[in-house]
């Protein structure tokens, strides 16, 4: 009978028994790593009219960290998936993108924007924009993405909004410092 196959067992000094396995990384692992809020801004100056389109853009942007994690150096790239406009008024609106300033996107001011809000009554709103991430992680052999998201939420900016009022008037002030309005 010839023996094929030999069982041994492996002794704590065995090598292989020594080297450190990577565990699996989850995206609830990465959150230590604290993707950056996103700050919002409304246009113009966090102003705005009531009954009059307020644009609102975000300032995220894909970005990286560098750390440990399970005792390994790795590396993390946050990528924005939806960023989600609460306007302080009960309104909220999901959008894939960051949103534009009016400039960019060459339209004049108080016109409607796919992030634009229009608030009803003036007041005084904290509004702010909560951020979702996918993940990808280097462990020093490429990227690998992460199944699932992380929700982080902005910081609240104070927008405020102004009713106007107008009225015809046959001449400027300057003309007829005296009329309504003057």
């Amino acid at each position: 009978m010839i023996r094929c196959w030999e069982h041994v067992e492996r002794g704590e000094d065995d090598p292989e028994d020594s080297t450190p396995s990577i565990p699996e990384v989850t995206i609830t692992d990465l959150a230590s790593f604290s993707p950056d809020p996103g700050t919002l801004t409304g246009e113009p100056d966090n102003l705005g009219i009531a009954g009059l389109p307020t644009n609102f853009t975000t300032d995220t942007a894909e970005h990286t960290r560098d750390g440990e994690l399970f005792g390994f150096p790795i590396r993390v790239r946050f990528t924005p998936i939806t960023h989600t406009f609460h306007y302080g008024d009960g309104q909220s609106q999901a959008s894939d993108t960051p949103g534009a300033s009016w400039d960019a996107l060459d339209q004049a001011q108080f016109t409607p924007t796919d992030t634009s809000h229009t608030y009803a009554e003036r007041g005084t709103y904290q509004a702010r924009v909560d951020t979702a991430y996918g993940a990808e992680v280097d462990l020093g052999v490429g990227w690998f993405p992460l199944t699932g998201q992380l929700d982080i939420p902005g910081t609240p900016q104070t927008i405020r909004i102004y009713e106007a009022h107008t009225a015809l008037v046959a001449h400027t002030c300057t003309e007829n410092p005296t009329a309504p309005g003057c």
